[in-house]
């Protein structure tokens, strides 16, 4: 595709940004295609609008002089209007008058997660979101053949539907059998989930806006070399899970999710439900944030409006954890919020200090403790506890035979080795 993408600058109204400017979402909107094999961006305009909701977006002389410029751009195929989506009325009437295709971020995004989904998951959500361009695509038709047969629905056959009846009805049934499918794969997800917890491993979902830098995070943060991040725009589609270590030897899992956009379409959002479900089910929250980026307060906006929208509980939004990533391209970032965690994930520096802070708040998020338990080296109680809780410290008495263990250990765990090895005085409680 061969595109020239227009950007409407609303002067004032509801539709009015405050924390970006045109020139920063016209950039954003660059990004977005240039995410994509073989898509080139011809030209770009910004043009200020008062009239956003009407067909045309654009006043009358501006949308002329528009009109022309498009008319008189050789070998463009489609022009991006950067408004999260158009009405069906809308594309018919710019495409009429442009002669070419014409998208908006709703199908430029969803392009671009066709390109990357991998998993059945992914495709399956992807074909859900699908389903209200397809209805748009339907009642754009609809419109041009009423146009042409004077105002008359066209029905089929002897059944008394009209073809957009029927198309439509087709669309609503393949939606119920995407539905189904995907309830199916959030069982199995549930499933999952509740087996982890059984493990009792804590879960770490680490979220932001897209390309913060999430997926560079997770690696440097476990040292899983099977993550390959990427400087792209909705490189994660799928969540991942990865095992990580903290400093007092207990293993928690970080989960990587998809990454947040502004004016990212809603019905997108929920077409994506299933997988954004594990960020209610943690423990903990990582908000990573690129400081340096020039919209990095817009994006910070943004992440937090689409948690808003989840319903994340609010024990997780009051514990959340706020990464301030790439300090390293920043000339001397200024540390500001002392509350944030400055980190360069690529870079290594501040996890350090990171992973203390995950520690502090998983251990008060899953009521573990830190306890001295005195074990009997010739019973199999040291080689349980290595495996049902996290051993920090060791303390051997060679003379009797018997140990000083320091641990981190859940009540559940500690129940268990309490009942298996007959264990009746209360341990100490280490500090």
């Amino acid at each position: 595709q061969r595109l020239v993408i227009v950007h409407p600058d609303v002067k004032w109204g509801s539709r009015k940004q405050h924390l970006t400017t045109a020139e920063l979402m016209l950039a954003e909107a660059v990004g977005l295609v240039n995410t994509l094999d073989n898509w080139t961006v011809v030209d770009t305009v910004v043009l200020s609008t008062k009239t956003p909701e009407k067909k045309r977006i654009f006043g009358k002389g501006n949308f002329q002089s528009l009109t022309e410029k498009i008319r008189q751009t050789a070998g463009i195929t489609a022009v991006f209007v950067n408004v999260e989506h158009l009405s069906p009325l809308s594309e018919r009437e710019l495409e009429e008058a442009w002669g070419v295709k014409v998208l908006d971020r709703y199908s430029v995004v969803l392009h671009i997660f066709r390109c990357n989904a991998r998993t059945k998951e992914a495709k399956l959500q992807i074909s859900l979101a699908e389903i209200p361009l397809l209805r748009r695509s339907r009642l754009k038709n609809e419109i041009a053949n009423l146009d042409q047969q004077g105002g008359r629905s066209k029905y089929i056959g002897g059944s008394g539907e009209t073809l957009l009846e029927v198309q439509q009805r087709l669309l609503k049934e393949r939606e119920m059998k995407i539905r189904t499918a995907l309830e199916k794969l959030r069982r199995k997800r549930h499933l999952l989930r509740a087996q982890r917890k059984q493990q009792e491993f804590p879960m770490v979902s680490v979220l932001g806006y897209t390309n913060s830098g999430k997926t560079t995070l997770i690696k440097s943060l476990t040292g899983d070399s099977g993550l390959q991040p990427k400087n792209q725009l909705f490189a994660t589609l799928d969540v991942t899970v990865h095992a990580g270590q903290l400093p007092n030897h207990m293993t928690v899992l970080y989960v990587d999710t998809i990454g947040f956009l502004s004016q990212l379409p809603h019905r997108l959002i929920d077409s994506f439900s299933a997988t954004l479900e594990d960020i209610k089910h943690s423990d903990l929250l990582l908000h990573v944030r690129d400081v340096s980026h020039p919209e990095t307060l817009n994006q910070k906006a943004n992440v937090l409006n689409v948690l808003k929208n989840l319903q994340i509980p609010d024990r997780l939004i009051g514990s959340m954890i706020e990464v301030h990533n790439k300090i390293d391209l920043v000339d001397s970032y200024q540390f500001t919020d002392p509350r944030a965690l400055p980190v360069s994930a690529l870079g290594g520096r501040g996890l350090d200090r990171l992973k203390e802070a995950v520690e502090a708040e998983i251990v008060a998020a899953t009521g573990k403790h830190t306890l001295a338990l005195p074990v009997d080296l010739s019973s199999p109680q040291l080689s349980w506890l290595y495996k049902e809780a996290a051993v920090q410290d060791l303390e051997v008495n060679a003379d009797d035979g018997s140990a000083v263990v320091k641990v981190v250990i859940s009540a559940a765990a500690y129940g268990r080795y309490k009942k298996l090895f007959s264990v009746s005085a209360p341990p100490a409680t280490s500090s």
